[in-house]
């Protein structure tokens, strides 16, 4: 790639201000002397520039220079958020090429640098991994003022290799100045802490959540020149909240350096006046939380068995108000629909929180940004991430708590319309049902609707701004009236007491939401790797059967509308193009031959746990293993992508043979 001229004379006016920074040449004339006086043969008249290069290189001047100029490069490795607002730079995770430099010289930075970490005992005994050896890596992601991060992943080890720097624009829009740099005094008022959330990833891609924390990093404001350094302990989740797992070293930094540094004692009582606010609003809205809990009771005493969730923890452990969890959330141009919305929302991952021992359900509501850097969470994290989307798109969408069959607890989401349809969404599968209540005062021989739903009780529901108990004698969901305006059957909360605390800047422990990311992977490849993959694992399965096997490109080329229309569907609700297909496979089957297709969907793209599956399927093993005249196997694999690198990944298998009777 080349350069421009003017580029380029500004890269080399860059470098030379660097050299001469560093003192560079004044070091290269000494090494030069002090050669040619002590390796210089006396019989050679001139050193070579290898020579010179290689002596350079053994006194560690050369590493020291690429150093200093990896300032840029190695700053981020950020996913590009869909928000307007550009984040400053980012290299690829796959590369060290510098992708897109965007500084802006009247814009105030933070500099956040993670120079390694120490005490994961957990990884004790975790020995080296040898070169291209496949490991357990940890990957840390961070959110700050609607501007996404992503480290570079480490092994996993007692001390990971963590060294990345990240350039996080500090700027406050809200007070209508976002053009000017932001000065000490501004950006002490700015209380959004930056959120770090840990992963570890697995050797066969499963992700788990190791650490949430919520870094404050106004403390720099208070330091002599700009510069700080912190020790910061993470801690487990869940159950392990409280249990050590690890310390991060972290520098901060102000981009350009503050003209005018704040005393120490000034930042410290900001901070403490902000907990102090935040500690009373939490206090009161306890206080009314109790009052109205005590007033729902009176009501009917059987109210107290209800599912009425109003506080929820999250993976540190810390109750908060279930409002809080929701807020309209607007995907930029990465979702079209509600129901794109909804089948993104669908191709997460479902994972129940972790317990360690039996005792039932073990409860985590995670924040936004540990279920999206995840990938997977639990039934509540999907419901309040497709709630949020939906209120983004203008709809009236709310979370439903309640059970399912067996009265298993569960949470899904439910939209009013404005002619008074109440549609309920299954947020785990992307399904949408309408509500149509039962008269229980009908007689018992007239025809009642049968619901398709799988909901049995319905105990609140709520959004950003409301929270409502049902009040109704029955908690049945097959005849819950859905008039959220009738305080008779649906008991209300304050709205204001829900904004103290829930409102976008009310308290400082509220975790901000963080803009959704594009996807990062590349579907024509990774549908082509896991077809590869399949080919190879059904034609060893087939050799350890005693079976020869035969593959046909154009067959397998003629699944794909059949799967694109699959993904289509789960998307719309409408079914299209199936008679195109039938007709392509009815031409490319003779006569005498019979053909077979197995279509599966996944949400993972592991290529040999996909085929394990397959094979407990008995229609798709009989494909798999078919024998007969003239047997030709095909497989296509097309892998659907959505943002946050979700992916639907539709496999068809399939076979035509001779009939012989």
């Amino acid at each position: 790639m080349s350069l421009p001229p003017e580029k380029a004379s500004e890269l080399k006016q860059l470098i030379h201000q660097q050299l001469s920074k560093m003192d560079v040449h004044g070091r290269i004339r000494e090494i030069l002397a002090e050669t040619i006086r002590e390796e210089l043969a006396p019989d050679q008249q001139q050193l070579s520039t290898e020579d010179l290069i290689k002596a350079l290189r053994r006194r560690g001047i050369i590493d020291d220079v690429m150093k200093e100029l990896n300032f840029v490069t190695d700053s981020v490795d950020q996913e590009l958020p869909s928000s307007p607002k550009q984040p400053i730079c980012f290299t690829d995770r796959h590369s060290t090429l510098l992708k897109k430099t965007n500084i802006d010289p009247t814009r105030r930075y933070l500099y956040l640098q993670v120079l390694g970490g120490k005490a994961f005992l957990e990884h004790l005994q975790e020995p080296e991994p040898l070169p291209g050896q496949v490991c357990s890596t940890f990957t840390l992601c961070l959110h700050f003022r609607n501007q996404r991060f992503r480290s570079k992943p480490v092994p996993c080890a007692c001390e990971p290799d963590f060294h990345d720097g990240f350039l996080l624009e500090v700027h406050r829009e809200s007070l209508g100045d976002g053009t000017r740099m932001a000065d000490s005094t501004t950006m002490l008022s700015i209380s959004d802490p930056v959120h770090m959330v840990l992963i570890k990833t697995d050797i066969f891609g499963e992700t788990t959540l190791v650490a949430s924390y919520f870094l404050e990093w106004r403390s720099v404001l208070g330091s002599e020149n700009g510069m700080t350094s912190l020790t910061v302990e993470l801690m487990g989740v869940g159950t392990e909240s409280k249990v050590s797992v690890g310390i991060l070293n972290i520098k901060l930094e102000m981009y350009p350096p503050l003209n005018q540094t704040l005393s120490q004692e000034v930042v410290n009582t900001q901070l403490a006046l902000e907990r102090q606010k935040t500690a009373e609003k939490e206090r009161l809205f306890l206080v009314y939380a109790k009052q109205w809990w005590r007033e729902y009771l009176q009501i009917r005493p059987s109210h107290n068995s209800r599912l009425v969730k109003i506080f929820a923890q999250d993976e540190n452990g810390i109750n908060r108000p279930v409002c809080s969890y929701i807020k309209p959330l607007r995907a930029g141009r990465l979702l079209d629909t509600p129901r794109q919305a909804a089948r993104f929302v669908n191709v997460l991952g479902y994972e129940r929180a972790p317990v360690i021992g039996g005792g039932g359900k073990q409860e985590q509501w995670c924040t936004l940004l540990a279920f999206l850097c995840r990938n997977k969470g639990d039934c509540e994290d999907h419901a309040n991430l497709l709630c949020s989307l939906l209120l983004g798109y203008g709809l009236e969408a709310f979370v439903c708590v309640g059970t399912k069959a067996k009265g298993v607890p569960h949470a899904w989401v439910m939209t009013c319309g404005t002619d008074g349809t109440i549609t309920f969404w299954e947020s785990l599968t992307g399904h949408r049902y309408i509500h149509k209540p039962a008269n229980p005062d009908e007689s018992p021989v007239a025809e009642q609707p049968k619901p398709l739903y799988p909901y049995r009780t319905i105990g609140c529901v709520f959004n950003h701004q409301m929270f409502l108990g049902n009040c109704q004698p029955s908690d049945s969901v097959e005849i819950c009236v859905f008039d959220l305006n009738d305080e008779s059957k649906w008991k209300p909360m304050s709205e204001e007491a829900i904004k103290s605390v829930c409102a976008p800047g009310a308290t400082t422990s509220l975790p901000p939401f963080p803009p959704l990311c594009a996807s990062t992977i590349d579907a024509s490849v990774t549908s082509n790797e896991i077809e590869m993959q399949l080919r190879l694992l059904v034609s060893e399965h087939r050799k350890d059967l005693g079976l020869t096997t035969v593959w046909e490109d154009q067959l397998s080329y003629l699944l794909s509308p059949a799967l694109a229309s699959y993904e289509f569907e789960r998307t719309t609700s409408i079914s299209a193009g199936n008679e195109e297909f039938q007709d392509a496979i009815r031409r490319a089957v003779p006569d005498g031959h019979t053909f077979k297709g197995f279509p599966i969907h996944f949400v993972y793209r592991n290529a040999r746990r996909a085929f394990a599956t397959c094979l407990r399927s008995p229609f798709c093993e009989e494909i798999i293993c078919c024998r007969g005249d003239q047997v030709r196997l095909a497989v296509r694999v097309r892998v659907f992508t959505y943002p946050e690198s979700a992916c639907a990944v539709w496999i068809m298998f399939a076979c035509k043979y001779r009939s012989v009777l």
